[in-house]
């Protein structure tokens, strides 16, 4: 299992909430309403940065552990570690919304055997694209 550690940089706020940089993921961005808070919101902001750059198959950068000094002054600094792979398989497994268009007439009898769409189409799905079936199903 692949773990990534990048260092974050927490600037304070007169609120004392938290902006959250990465220098090593550039875009990765986000906000704390507390240094607890920050920390959590700085793990799910990396682990998305680096599965949305997954995804559009764009290298993943190496971790470095030097930060120039202006990401240092005044700042708290806070290793986080993502776990890519852990991240990948919970958002590949969530379920979504999709919409369809059936015939009325065709609904009203579903819905009267209490169909379950989401089972259907997801069943109908898999065997439609030869798909090795899932455990438990």
């Amino acid at each position: 299992m692949q773990n990534l550690t990048y260092l974050a940089v927490f600037e304070p706020s007169t609120d004392g909430s938290y902006s959250i940089y990465f220098p090593d993921l550039p875009g990765c961005v986000s906000v704390g309403n507390d240094l607890e808070d920050a920390l959590r919101m700085a793990s799910e902001a990396a682990s998305l940065h680096v599965y949305s750059m997954e995804c559009d198959n764009e290298e993943i950068p190496v971790p470095s552990m030097r930060l120039a000094r202006e990401d240092t002054e005044g700042n708290v600094i806070m290793p986080v570690t993502i776990h890519p792979d852990l991240f990948r398989m919970k958002k590949d497994n969530e379920r979504i919304k999709t919409n369809i268009t059936i015939p009325a007439w065709l609904k009203r009898i579903a819905e009267e055997q209490k169909v379950n769409y989401s089972r259907l189409l997801e069943t109908a799905l898999i065997d439609y694209l030869q798909l090795p079936k899932q455990g438990g199903r």
